[in-house]
C-alpha cells in the first residue's frame, strides 16, 4: 500500500511570519493537529498542536491571564516550528512511513511531490486506522465475530 492511499490530501499551511494566535484559531477551528508551514509554495517545516501548547503561556483564557501572557500568542511561527521535516513522496509505501515513525520522535509525515511542495500529510494515526481495518475479523450474518 503507498502512503497516498491513506495520506490526508487537504492541508492547512501557515507562514514563517504568522503569529501563534492565527495558529491557535486555525488549530481551534480545524481540528487538524499540524500545520505545515511553506514558503514560496515549498515546505520549510511543521507546528504541531504540541508545539503551540509549549509555547503559549498556561495562563492564556484564564482568569489569572497577564499581558505577559497574551504576548505569548504574538510569537511567530518561525519561533516554533520543527524546521526541515522528514517527508516521503506519495508512491513511497506505508511500510517506510512506519519505519519513519518508529526510528524518529515524529507525529506526523508531510508528503511531497517533486518540488518539495506538499501534496498531504499521513500522522501515525492513519497508519494505526489502517492497520486496525486490516486485523479486522469477519462478522457473521449472526452479527458475532467468526472463529
Amino acid at each position: 500500500m503507498k502512503v497516498e492511499d491513506l495520506m490526508t490530501k487537504r492541508v492547512v499551511t501557515v507562514g514563517f511570519d504568522d503569529t501563534l494566535d492565527t495558529v491557535k484559531d486555525i488549530f481551534e477551528q480545524s481540528g487538524f493537529h499540524h500545520l505545515l508551514v511553506v514558503e514560496d509554495r515549498e515546505l520549510q517545516g511543521v507546528v504541531s498542536d504540541r508545539d503551540l501548547l509549549r509555547a503559549l503561556s498556561p495562563f492564556i483564557d484564564s482568569v489569572v491571564e497577564t499581558q505577559r501572557d497574551i504576548g505569548t500568542l504574538s510569537r511567530r511561527v518561525h519561533q516554533i516550528m520543527s524546521r526541515k521535516p522528514i517527508t516521503l513522496r506519495p508512491d513511497a509505501e506505508v511500510s517506510e512511513a512506519i519505519q519513519l515513525f518508529l526510528a524518529h520522535p515524529i507525529s506526523c509525515i508531510p508528503i511531497v511531490d517533486g518540488g518539495s511542495r506538499p501534496v498531504g500529510i499521513v500522522s501515525w494515526r492513519d497508519v494505526l486506522k489502517v492497520c486496525s481495518e486490516m486485523l479486522k475479523s469477519p462478522v457473521d450474518e449472526g452479527g458475532g465475530i467468526e472463529p
